[in-house]
């Protein structure tokens, strides 16, 4: 009963901060297909959606009630379990990278400190690669059991594209990993909350890792210019030319959730999380929540110029050519990770002596 009594708030906290990050997620990849449309409009000198809801606002409630009460189609040539399972297994792993993600500084409610963060694992960061690495196997699932030939070249080409700019992306975090001494992403964060220098962020630290880890980002979201596995001019709508209804909708939000969550790595990693800048948190303590609140408006600040970033380059850059594209992956990045890491590591070893 002792253990009962004590166990149980830690687990309601944890299930209320589940649930608000699952909703929000699914909230913001709603309206960033929204947010996506508006900047699309704006580049191409047009309006955009705007007669659902006053300004349009109520369009991704449309576009979501559409796909839920559209007719669900298996084709009979389908490997049905498989079919049902692609989907799903891509929206599964996309919200499971979230779960070691810090949201912001602790808060305090009911005389209990609460940890904006679902599980403070000591090795997030290597978490977070086990689980995008899980997410094409949702890809390569619903692209094989479509049989479909224009879907399972989708899915070849997803796979062999996250296999190849994941190497490239692993060796540029290898190289932060290196000048941090730290593979948690909340002990990434708080080393550049305390320092109060405007230089602290590990962007300034490692600028080439940066750009590398960013390039790859787009690639693992299979974003313009990497959405070879999509590409609806070459195979119609790539791996999931097949999906209809709702499994066609977690295969776009899974897209849009992986934005999101790249968007907060990215921020967390490189920009200080939920650190706002020339504002020293240690000086207003006494703040109490409210610095909390200022940490997650900071965090989300810098997500949406990401997410911002990711929308105007699919409207700016045209799409590689696919031999392109894994020359750019295998003859560009993967060197240049290679050398930032081995340049990282002779400076650490010759400011340590």
């Amino acid at each position: 009963m002792f253990l009962m009594e004590e166990w149980m708030p830690l687990v309601i906290e944890k299930l209320v901060l589940i649930l608000v990050v699952v909703m929000g997620s699914l909230g913001i990849a709603m309206y960033t297909t929204f947010a996506e449309r508006k900047v699309a409009a704006i580049l191409q000198d047009r309006r955009g959606p705007n007669r659902a809801g006053p300004f349009g606002l109520l369009q991704p409630l449309a576009d979501g009630l559409k796909l839920f009460f559209k007719e669900e189609i298996i084709p009979n040539f389908s490997s049905k379990f498989l079919f049902i399972l692609g989907p799903s297994l891509a929206m599964l792993t996309a919200i499971m990278t979230s779960a070691v993600i810090p949201w912001g500084n602790k808060v305090h409610f009911f005389d209990r400190d609460i940890s904006l963060q679902i599980a403070n694992v000591d090795v997030g960061i290597l978490y977070v690669f086990g689980v995008v690495s899980l997410g094409v196997y949702g890809i390569m699932v619903g692209s094989w059991a479509s049989n479909n030939k224009f879907s399972l070249m989708g899915g070849l080409r997803a796979a062999s594209q996250i296999i190849s700019y994941e190497l490239a992306m692993g060796i540029s975090l290898i190289a932060l990993i290196m000048v941090t001494g730290n593979l948690s992403i909340k002990g990434m964060v708080e080393t550049q909350v305390q320092n109060p220098n405007w230089y602290a962020w590990n962007v300034f630290k490692q600028p080439l890792g940066f750009l590398i880890f960013l390039i790859c980002a787009f690639a693992e979201c299979n974003r313009t210019p990497f959405d070879l596995p999509e590409a609806e001019n070459e195979l119609i709508g790539g791996y999931h030319t097949e999906y209809s209804s709702m499994k066609l909708g977690f295969y776009l939000f899974a897209e849009y959730i992986n934005m999101f969550v790249s968007s907060v790595i990215m921020a967390s990693l490189f920009f200080g999380g939920y650190d706002l800048p020339f504002f020293n948190e240690a000086a207003h303590a006494d703040w109490g929540n409210w610095l909390a609140l200022i940490g997650i408006a900071a965090l989300m600040a810098k997500v949406i110029f990401f997410l911002f970033l990711f929308m105007w380059v699919r409207w700016t850059i045209p799409r590689f050519r696919y031999d392109q594209l894994m020359n750019l992956g295998w003859k560009i990045l993967i060197p240049l990770a290679l050398v930032n890491m081995l340049v990282t590591g002779g400076l650490i070893l010759f400011f340590h002596r």
